[in-house]
């Protein structure tokens, strides 16, 4: 699968177009977005996503009207065939175009048009803003059942202050991580460095034992053994063990962490 990203004017490689198109922000790809996916996957006939293509936004993009955008973007550019959209899409300038809008271009343009009813979790509709609020509250359990498997961050591991190592538990740092952080606390981990994955115990948020309030994500890799610093790491999040807290001192830490260890052990399998 390629995924091209675009200024929105230029034209897509030759196989990224003549194909069913499903235009959205896809923060997360949660059970809904999947939903658009699967109908886009119906219409042409494939097995998967093929490509993806990603128009950076600009102010002449933002600018176009919704019919605008359709006749020059979806039509001449991504020469589609079938739209798929969900079922409160908007677009153009000031978000002014509807799924109406869209199904009367699509009509006139001899496209096939399709509207995805919502997708509801526990009555609700799976969205976004559902998946970011389980993330900052700290629910990873629910946010994974919202996207239909665990959330994922990746970054790079960066050198921290080794105070893990001296005590018996060496953790790495996780830098430049581009997506939503869960909530502070100690979770069980899956991470995956140089291309095998660990069961891990990971603490996001600051280190009140040592005074250090920056907030971090320090994964502690149970049952490894070796040097992952400047490497890319992806950490799933399987579930919260608990609240970050300060603790008397040093012993009293080992202990708890020893705790979290085995308990991310259980969790992780």
């Amino acid at each position: 699968m390629a995924t091209v990203p675009l200024e929105w004017c230029a034209y897509p490689p030759a196989e990224c177009t003549r194909g069913a198109v499903t235009i959205g922000n896809f923060d997360g790809v949660h059970r809904g977005h999947q939903a658009l996916v699967a109908a886009a996957r119906r219409h042409a006939h494939q097995a998967g996503a093929d490509h993806v293509v990603i128009l950076r936004a600009s102010p002449a993009l933002l600018a176009l009207s919704a019919e605008a955008f359709f006749e020059d973007v979806i039509a001449r550019q991504l020469g589609a065939k079938a739209v798929v959209e969900g079922y409160d899409f908007r677009f153009g300038r000031g978000r002014a175009g509807t799924n109406a809008t869209l199904r009367e271009l699509c009509a006139a343009a001899g496209l096939a048009f399709e509207e995805v009813a919502p997708v509801t979790y526990r009555d609700e509709p799976v969205s976004s803003s559902r998946v970011r609020s389980a993330l900052v509250n700290g629910d990873v359990a629910r946010a994974a059942e919202l996207l239909a498997r665990p959330y994922r961050i990746a970054g790079t591991v960066v050198t921290g202050a080794k105070r893990g190592r001296t005590i018996g538990f060496p953790t790495a740092n996780l830098a430049d991580v581009p997506t939503v952080l869960p909530g502070n606390g100690v979770y069980a981990v899956r991470a995956e460095v140089d291309g095998r994955a660990w069961p891990g115990a990971a603490n996001v948020g600051p280190n009140p034992t040592f005074a250090e309030d920056a907030r971090k994500v320090e994964v502690h890799l149970i049952d490894f053994a070796g040097d992952v610093y400047g490497q890319p790491m992806a950490v799933e999040f399987v579930s919260r063990l608990r609240d970050t807290r300060p603790f008397a001192g040093a012993a009293e830490l080992v202990a708890q962490l020893q705790k979290d260890v085995e308990a991310a052990r259980a969790a992780v399998g």
